[in-house]
């Protein structure tokens, strides 16, 4: 088992979004880190809209207002859930430095979660 949790360890550093940015200091990682978390929150705000547009269609198909409602509904509960653990993440750094970039990497992977479940939905 701590094998397989070794092996493990590699890929869970790489995907940190702070990693991905290749700035020397706090600065450079923080815009980058701010640029790709604007980035991702367009393209979470795309794939919304496509995921809309698809449970408006099966709304209509089936002659129901169930889908449209239910993706408002998600969307805003995931969104909330994404700022508060975002904020404990941030907390954990007892207001240090790192502060920041550790709440943005954290909307980055929750964001880029969210964009690849909202795909699933789209037709």
């Amino acid at each position: 088992m701590k094998l397989f949790l070794l092996t493990c360890l590699p890929g869970i550093a790489l995907s940190d979004p702070a990693t991905e940015c290749g700035g020397s200091s706090q600065v450079e990682i923080g815009a980058c880190v701010a640029d790709t978390l604007e980035r991702v929150d367009a393209t979470v705000d795309i794939y919304l809209g496509f995921a809309m547009s698809s449970a408006a269609e099966l709304d209509n198909v089936t002659d129901r207002t169930v889908a449209v409602p239910a993706l408002e509904a998600a969307q805003a509960a995931w969104s909330a859930y994404r700022d508060a653990q975002c904020d404990y993440v941030g907390a954990t750094f007892g207001g240090g430095s790192g502060t920041g970039i550790a709440i943005n990497s954290c909307k980055i992977k929750l964001g880029r979660g969210r964009a690849e479940e909202l795909m699933r939905y789209v037709q």
